[in-house]
């Protein structure tokens, strides 16, 4: 069904009375992204300045809030902020969007895995496959961004796209856990800057990005805003 504005986007959240706050990113996404006539502004500005082509002209066809993707080894699915299909003159883009405001990545491998189960090691091994890493050093590196940024090549190869990212939409001015961000960019022998898109790799005909975006200072702060217009391509 498609979104009538943000209100929609709270009762897709797994606690929706306790994630749906001003300050918070779930709430910062809704405002932002339904604002927009397609991406927002800050997002689009990125693209553009990237110079690479297949941002190029890109444009949204459609974007599922709270998106889950399966992963292996059991327990919970990677639960996107916002599963975005769109298109660029070079072909279908898969991008998951990971929203932050002063929230953290959550755990690190280590404490996400302190006892490692036999399901949790199959899941850790499939994500550095499918991401074409080692599992040696990531210890410290968040857990989410490993499983965001192999959530969007699973969507990539179901729509059969040709290239899948990992965007981080940051409301924080001070780009608070930038860091975090920079050691997974590591992984992968590569640096970044908040504002820019970093290409990680390309396997099987598939190429990976991963982007940072500072969001628009004001919808780190929504307070109480509502919206007639009704976005289509929110489903």
């Amino acid at each position: 069904m498609p979104s009538q504005g943000p209100g929609d986007w709270q009762r897709l959240l797994a606690e929706p009375e306790k994630h749906w706050r001003s300050g918070y990113s779930a709430k910062a996404l809704a405002y932002c992204w339904e604002e927009a006539d397609g991406f927002p502004e800050s997002v689009r500005k990125v693209f553009q300045q990237s110079g690479l082509p297949i941002f190029s002209g890109i444009k949204i066809l459609f974007a599922f809030p709270e998106h889950k993707v399966p992963l292996p080894g059991g327990g919970n699915p990677s639960q996107n902020d916002i599963f975005v299909l769109a298109r660029s003159q070079d072909g279908l883009i898969s991008i998951a969007v990971e929203g932050k405001v002063n929230e953290p990545f959550g755990p690190t491998v280590s404490e996400w895995q302190p006892e490692s189960s036999p399901g949790k090691k199959k899941r850790l091994a499939y994500l550095c496959k499918r991401l074409g890493i080692s599992d040696n050093g990531l210890d410290n590196i968040r857990y989410q961004l490993l499983h965001r940024t192999a959530s969007a090549m699973i969507e990539a190869e179901r729509f059969h796209a040709s290239c899948s990212m990992m965007l981080v939409h940051s409301f924080s001015q001070e780009h608070k856990w930038f860091e975090d961000y920079q050691s997974f960019l590591g992984l992968f022998g590569k640096d970044g800057s908040p504002n820019s898109i970093t290409q990680l790799n390309s396997m099987d005909g598939m190429e990976l990005y991963a982007g940072w975006v500072t969001g628009e200072e004001g919808n780190s702060l929504v307070l109480l805003k509502s919206f007639l217009i009704t976005r289509p391509h929110f489903t």
